[in-house]
């Protein structure tokens, strides 16, 4: 009988990448990862990869259907959010279980998924799409500043900017629009109403919350994730009110197949939603959902992807949270010191770095800026905050800025 195994399309350099290659272990499946360059994920090393055009469907499936002969092939799914559309693809190619692909697609452009959402009654900001400078100042001008430019398709807050005033704006559109941003698409930027509020992320898993986490960001004017805590500190009204806003979008966008996470703020009139993701939320979400309420999403992931029954049941009630470390200027990382004394303090159960010692770190107000995270739990979210505290501050870095131009 052939073996079974789980492909995997790419992996990821600070995400879930190997908790997924782990969670298909565990479930007595062979995790193959097919990529266009494996040497990006050190945790492949010792993997079973294969280097393959993962912008090329027809190659993906040419590549599966070799994989086919040898082993028996129980399910296709990814980490990263750049491919889901094209699992979804390939699992209806093979007649695996996976996500719409149209769907997903439809709901990674921001504007139509903005469109859908409005169409549906959803709470969103007020928005305009713009294909030029003068549209932006227009609208921009009608919205009321501040506002927030983004691109209509991207991901990882990758030029997302607050722009607070004339100037800001006309230097992130220029920044956009004059050759530094990597488009994914067309270039189209979205003008975005700057809702103010305490800013939330949503785990779901099929049509069930799983977990509302409360989120906090660097300072302005980018959007770099500084801390979560799951579970939200919230009022039973004000859990309920999410919970209905956030499923609200699965019926408005037609998901609800596999993981959604749903990004708000709680503006003056209640939730706003500010983005749905068609994936689990990166890097630490699932960590944390897991200590706070023992449902491990990755593995449940996985057991769709496979065609099994999920187990969303809830075996833990304590407040998990993650501090992401990030530095205050660029330059080369000399060293780290004290994760080892961070990770031995009681209640933390995980220290990660993403950055070694000689590497450079050049800022660009997105996710990519963190240097690493630290995540602690305990039954009291007063403790769990103490951990962190506590185990934060046994660790510091060194970097050497880079010399100045000329």
């Amino acid at each position: 009988m052939p073996r079974k195994a789980m492909i995997l399309i790419e992996g990821h350099t600070r995400g879930p990448g190997l908790l997924y290659v782990e969670a298909a272990r565990r479930l007595g499946l062979h995790p193959i990862t097919l990529s266009t360059d494996p040497a990006r994920y050190d945790y492949l090393a010792a993997e079973s990869t294969i280097r393959v055009d993962t912008n090329s469907l027809d190659a993906l499936i040419r590549e599966c259907s070799q994989l086919g002969k040898d082993y028996d092939i129980a399910g296709i799914t990814s980490a990263a959010q750049s491919c889901c559309a094209t699992v979804g693809k390939l699992c209806r190619y093979f007649d695996l279980p996976g996500p719409p692909p149209e769907l997903i697609e439809r709901c990674n452009d921001k504007f139509t998924q903005r469109q859908l959402l409005a169409d549906a009654g959803v709470p969103i900001p007020a928005y305009r799409l713009a294909a030029d400078l003068t549209d932006v100042e227009s609208y921009a001008a009608e919205i009321g500043l501040p506002v927030i430019l983004k691109p209509a398709v991207g991901m990882g807050s990758r030029g997302v900017r607050l722009c607070r005033n004339e100037d800001e704006l006309a230097e992130h559109a220029e920044c956009l629009l004059g050759g530094k941003h990597i488009w994914w698409s067309s270039p189209r930027i979205l003008v975005e109403e700057f809702v103010q509020g305490p800013y939330y992320s949503v785990e779901i898993m099929g049509h069930e919350v799983i977990g509302i986490a409360a989120a906090k960001f660097c300072s302005p004017p980018h959007f770099v994730f500084r801390e979560y805590t799951y579970p939200a500190q919230l009022s039973d009204r004000e859990q309920a009110h999410i919970a209905d806003v956030s499923l609200s979008c699965l019926r408005a966008l037609g998901l609800g197949w596999g993981p959604t996470n749903v990004e708000l703020r709680w503006g003056k009139l209640g939730p706003v939603v500010i983005e749905v993701n068609p994936r689990l939320a990166g890097t630490p979400a699932p960590q944390l959902v897991q200590r706070a309420y023992g449902v491990d999403l990755i593995t449940e992931h996985v057991k769709l992807a496979i065609g099994d029954e999920c187990d969303l049941r809830r075996t833990k009630s304590h407040t998990a949270s993650a501090r992401i470390l990030i530095p205050d200027l660029d330059g080369t990382l000399d060293r780290v010191n004290g994760e080892s004394r961070a990770a031995a303090v009681s209640g933390v159960a995980e220290v990660q770095l993403y950055l070694k010692p000689t590497m450079q770190i050049v800022r660009k107000g997105d996710i990519q800026d963190g240097i690493g995270h630290v995540i602690a739990a305990s039954p009291s979210p007063a403790r769990t905050e103490a951990i962190l505290q506590r185990a934060v501050g046994l660790i510091d870095w060194s970097i050497t800025p880079f010399p100045p131009p000329g």
